[in-house]
């Protein structure tokens, strides 16, 4: 048996496995069907990059209904598009240590767009979230999920380290972040980092009862203490969890600087 068939084989018994063990596993099934489709990125995704980054997909398997069905938050605004589909914006608000709206307002959107037969089409997220997820850096890591390991008992996907793409651009610094982001609740010394912490509230019509927690964005991000750049950056959003350490893709020229 080849080694892309044996990579397949144990993909399908991990899909099977997690089938087995979630309720509502039609909406898992197509979530595993998109993530094998990153392993061939180019072929179904392409990127664009403004003042906003989206992922397009060619060939669209996940439906509106798989999105709320897997984090259990609906959207914070519902429009129509020319097309006769729909565009879900999720804003994300920042807040202080008593769950309050900061003022002057502090925030960032994910837009999901479906087309008329209700699948999406892209996924976009806003200048803001770009601050902690440069654009070249949040494409690398997109395109790792491919050749990520799937773990069955924490439902997380973890990039394979050799698959990861180097890139030459710089990371932003410190003061650039936090010139956009504001003042955090805390910060925590590490040995080599500083972790910068926030809290960013969804804001939506509707919550499945029992999780409710899941409008709370705990957004971790941290700083190279010697270069003063941005190194990781972790959070929840909208019941999607984010975790990318920069400095994996960063090119070694770049990260000796």
């Amino acid at each position: 048996m080849h080694t892309q068939s044996i990579q397949r084989f144990f993909r399908i018994l991990c899909l099977l496995i997690l089938a087995c063990s979630l309720t509502g596993c039609i909406y898992w099934i197509r979530a595993y069907q998109t993530y094998l489709q990153m392993s061939e990125f180019d072929r179904y995704f392409s990127t664009t990059s403004n003042d906003e980054f989206t992922l397009h997909f060619k060939e669209p398997i996940l439906f509106s209904k798989d999105f709320v069905s897997l984090s259990e938050l609906h959207a914070s605004e519902d429009f129509p598009t020319p097309e006769g589909g729909r565009r879900w914006r999720y804003w994300f608000r920042k807040i202080d240590a008593d769950n309050k709206l900061i003022h002057p307002e502090i925030n960032f959107y994910s837009d999901l767009t479906f087309n008329k037969e209700n699948k999406i089409i892209s996924w976009a997220f806003s200048s803001l979230f770009l601050q902690i997820a440069p654009p070249k850096f949040l494409e690398a890591s997109l395109r790792s999920i491919g050749g990520a390991e799937i773990d069955t008992e924490s439902r997380q996907l973890h990039a394979n380290d050799k698959l990861l793409e180097k890139i030459k651009d710089d990371l932003p610094k410190k003061e650039t972040v936090l010139a956009k982001l504001g003042a955090p609740l805390e910060i925590v010394d590490e040995e080599e980092l500083e972790v910068y912490k926030y809290h960013f509230l969804l804001e939506t019509h509707h919550i499945e009862k029992g999780y409710e927690d899941r409008a709370l964005s705990e957004v971790e991000i941290s700083f190279d203490k010697k270069t003063q750049t941005l190194a990781k950056m972790s959070g929840r959003f909208a019941g999607l969890k984010v975790s990318i350490n920069y400095r994996k893709f960063l090119d070694e020229a770049n990260a000796s600087r």
